[in-house]
């Protein structure tokens, strides 16, 4: 509504009413300085040119402003030609009622184009009032030639000046301000015609102290080109210290109808690189997810074949490069892919988010590289690390266990070897066919006792067998073909030795009639020497025999074992005496008796110093053992110190990790303060939880020495390292998503213009049906919260709906797409058809573009980009060179394919 108002001060003064536009809230229509002689020639001029310039397309014109109005006739003609519409058919008749009837009908149609009048009657323009003629008419002008000029939610006035200051801003020596003052020096008047028409002004001549040249310039160029009628005096508007406003205005807004094609043109041009610049940076985004995909996937595709190969190495020490190559993985190679992982599905949010934001189309990445592609991806990746750890673990093991048994093996077959040095040429010798009776006899004997010998090494045997047999094939050792063949040639030894041993015998008995019983006191000692021999042997054996523990209890064992062993030696001890008194009495029978002793004991290799020497090695090896336990009983307590530290450490951490994952939970589905407010705490919490690393590190480290000391079980705490890497990359990428998802809220909100009044609602609602507090919701609660917002549904539209907040049909609505759905329909963004509509502009109405209308009307890189991407055109009106602009405007918002 427009209205004009007149003081009781200017209806006695003759002045003109007052414009005023509600929309402004500004009295440009000052009736004071309306009494400005100079002003009023300057209006009185300008008003009639601007009447001229329409009446002269009815073929007439005015001469004088207040005279040739009064009957109304020409009044009624103008707005005729200004609005294009039919008046009411006016009187011909010469008298005053005549006339005022013709200027009420025109003033009448005035007041229908929403313009109240005030103080402004048909009478004093019918008796010629100056004053009230010049403010009908700078009435009209405001509503017919300036109330609609609107640039960026301005309008009318200060739209009109606001375009001025776009247009002239990059010209030196103007500076637009208002619509008098920066006016005088006529540079702005040439900028503007030089801003659309280049060719018709040669600025850079133009003096700023020269104001006389620089208007008339302008007036005349745009007279004789753009067919704006000279308005004003440049004498006028230099000799005047404030020229008037209003004439000015009318001036420029002859300059802005001119030019308003270019105008349309630069809002369309402008409108278009708008929406191209958000689709290159979206394509800018999608390309970047795609690299960083690829890249990821390459990386997991190249990782998980290491990860999943189960080639056995042959020795421990290459096992445990192994593993040290594995902890390399983990600490050096991996944490930047977990952060890279991360990043990406904050890239995608944010893409998303940005895509709905500008009404684009979902973006859909390519076959295998979604999200949920990775995710899948990452979890065959932490499954293959998970399997490949523990299948080293168990190779160690392995390892460990047979480079025990190879070596119990290897002492095991030595001794064996040692004993059985010599026994087949001594089986084989004939010795006993030219032996006497007593001689034979004593051969006999002698071959029992070795009988006896030979039986007591069975075990020996059974044992070396056992180890090659059974353990060392089921696990696989890498010598197992030399162990094979050093047992193979044992056991037939072995055998050959049972063979030659049942044949001597025989030959022996043969010759046993013949012969006379050997002394039983050296038979007595052979056979009592020989199993205590073979005690004391297996005695040194196992008090060197290697062993292996992994915890307190398995070396207390051990100890225990040992100190049950100690308390025999005493009995030990006797035995060994009694042997020695055997030997003894023989020489004291001997020595009675005169016998001449040849040589030893006939029926045995043991010789009483050799007992006594095996007993004093029995002796030395007890405390020898006694150090070696004690030694391994010191390295299993430091083993469980370290398991008691490590599992001190890890019992605070998992519950600490557990507490933060629990609380960013809370935080995230909470509604404290604004979203600003929000994310600089949820940053200051990530920090937290950041300068929280060192204790994760410390863990680590913990776990390396556990691992070096091949500790392979810890009761003290259920937590693994494994189990807290994975709860604590699961925080950072917990934290890192929930600030994501603010700042895609805060980007939404500031799109859509959503208050945090609403924003606040929102939440408080979406909450409300959150049930179980997860920040995402199952289809029925998401209806229900549809309906309590006011939203009716159908089985069809709500169908509409989920598929827009869940596009990839998961069956979850997160806070995101709740809040992009409640205020996507209502925002004003732009769309297909707008986007054509400018194209159209810019191609002069035509149905198609050329490149060489792009690269005038457009910037390089967007001309080019259009250029790129438009598809020839085939309408029935093409020509060489046209481009599709519909096409390619529709495919931008995923409405259809180029």
């Amino acid at each position: 509504m427009v209205d004009y108002h007149a003081s009781n001060s200017q209806a006695s003064s003759g002045g003109p009413a007052v414009y005023m536009d509600p929309r402004e809230q500004e009295n440009d229509w000052d009736r004071d300085l309306l009494l400005d002689p100079a002003w009023e020639k300057q209006q009185r001029k300008t008003f009639t040119a601007w009447c001229n310039s329409h009446l002269r397309k009815a073929g007439t014109q005015i001469e004088n402003i207040e005279e040739d109005f009064r009957d109304g006739l020409k009044l009624m003609l103008l707005l005729e030609v200004i609005s294009g519409e039919r008046l009411p058919k006016p009187e011909r008749g010469k008298m005053r009622v005549h006339k005022i009837n013709n200027v009420n009908k025109a003033l009448d149609y005035i007041a229908s184009k929403g313009v109240k009048l005030v103080s402004i009657g048909a009478e004093e323009i019918v008796d010629g009032n100056a004053k009230m003629t010049l403010g009908m008419i700078w009435t009209i002008i405001l509503r017919f030639a300036i109330q609609d000029i609107s640039v960026e939610e301005t309008s009318a006035k200060e739209g009109l000046l606001l375009w001025c200051q776009r247009k002239t801003a990059p010209y030196k020596n103007v500076n637009v301000q208002n619509f008098h003052i920066s006016w005088k020096d006529g540079l702005a008047f040439n900028a503007l015609i030089h801003r659309h028409r280049p060719e018709l002004i040669d600025y850079d001549k133009l003096r700023k102290d020269d104001p006389l040249t620089n208007l008339n310039n302008a007036f005349e160029v745009a007279e004789k080109y753009l067919d704006i009628p000279k308005m004003m005096d440049a004498e006028d508007i230099v000799g005047t210290l404030r020229p008037d406003e209003k004439a000015i205005m009318t001036y420029v807004s002859c300059f802005y109808h001119a030019f308003s094609g270019a105008q349309k043109a630069e809002t369309a041009a402008n409108r278009i690189c708008k929406v191209l610049a958000v689709n290159q940076e979206n394509e800018h985004l999608m390309e970047d997810y795609e690299k960083l995909a690829s890249d990821l996937l390459e990386w997991i595709r190249r990782t998980i074949p290491w990860l999943e190969n189960r080639a056995p190495e042959k020795t421990m020490a290459e096992m445990q490069q192994k593993l040290e190559d594995f902890r390399g993985y983990r600490r050096v190679h991996k944490p930047p892919k977990v952060q890279e992982k991360c990043q990406l599905e904050i890239n995608f949010n944010t893409l998303q988010t940005k895509l709905r934001l500008s009404n684009r189309p979902a973006f859909m990445p390519s076959e295998g590289r979604m999200v949920s592609d990775i995710n899948g991806s990452w979890h065959n990746l932490e499954g293959a690390e998970k399997g490949y750890e523990e299948w080293m673990l168990n190779e160690i093991r392995r390892l460990e266990r047979l480079d025990h048994l190879a070596e119990k093996f290897r002492q095991k077959a030595t001794i064996h070897e040692s004993w059985t040095d010599g026994k087949e040429a001594m089986l084989t010798q004939k010795d006993y066919e030219t032996a006497s009776l007593s001689e034979v006899k004593a051969l006999l004997r002698k071959h029992e006792a070795f009988e006896s010998d030979l039986a007591a090494h069975q075990d020996r045997v059974e044992q070396i067998a056992a180890i090659e047999n059974t353990r060392m094939e089921i696990l696989d050792y890498y010598d197992s073909p030399s162990v094979n063949a050093r047992c193979q040639k044992i056991c037939e030894q072995w055998d050959a030795l049972g063979s030659l041993t049942q044949s001597r015998r025989e030959s022996l008995e043969r010759t046993e009639k013949q012969l006379e019983s050997i002394d039983e006191l050296y038979l007595e000692y052979a056979k009592r020497a020989a199993p205590f021999n073979n005690w004391m042997e297996g005695a040194m054996e196992d008090l060197q025999d290697m062993f292996i523990v992994h915890n307190i209890e398995e070396i207390q064992g051990l100890i225990t074992a040992h100190e049950q062993f100690k308390s025999t030696l005493p009995e030990a001890n006797k035995e060994r005496e009694a042997i020695q008194a055997i030997q003894a009495e023989v020489q004291k029978i001997a020595q009675y008796n005169g016998i001449k002793l040849s040589g030893g004991n006939p029926y045995t290799t043991i010789t009483p110093k050799s007992i006594d020497d095996k007993w004093h090695k029995v002796e030395q090896l007890v405390p020898q053992r006694d150090r070696a336990l004690q030694e391994e009983l010191a390295k299993q307590q430091s083993n469980d110190h370290l398991r008691r530290k490590f599992a001190n450490q890890a019992n605070i951490v998992g519950p600490w990790i557990q507490t933060k994952m629990e609380e960013i939970g809370r935080i995230s589905i909470e509604m404290n303060g604004t979203l600003e407010d929000q994310l600089v705490n949820l940053r200051e919490y990530e920090q937290s939880i950041i300068e929280y690393k060192p204790n994760i590190d410390q863990l680590e480290g913990d776990h390396q020495l556990i691992q070096e000391a091949l500790i392979f079980d810890n009761k003290y705490t259920a937590y693994t390292m494994e189990h807290l890497r994975v709860g604590w990359e699961q925080l950072l990428t917990t934290i890192a998503r929930t600030i994501n998802e603010i700042e895609n809220q805060i980007l939404t909100r500031d799109a859509k213009g959503i208050s945090q009044e609403q924003l606040h609602e929102y939440r408080t609602s979406f909450n409300h049906f959150d049930k179980k507090r997860t920040g995402q919701m199952d289809m029925d609660n998401y209806r229900a919260l549809l309906v309590a917002t006011g939203n009716s549904l159908g089985d069809a539209e709500f169908a509409r709906i989920m598929g827009i907040v869940d596009p990839n049909n998961s069956g979850a609505v997160t806070f995101q797409a709740f809040i992009d759905f409640m205020s996507r329909e209502t925002t004003d963004t732009d769309t297909a058809d707008q986007v054509i509509a400018s194209f159209k502009i810019l191609a002069a109405d035509k149905n198609f573009i050329t490149a060489e209308e792009l690269r005038r009307e457009l910037p390089p890189d967007q001309a080019e980009y259009c250029i790129a991407r438009m598809a020839p055109y085939s309408g029935p009106d093409a020509k060489p060179g046209a481009l599709d602009y519909m096409s390619f405007s529709t495919a931008l918002y995923g409405e259809s394919d180029l």
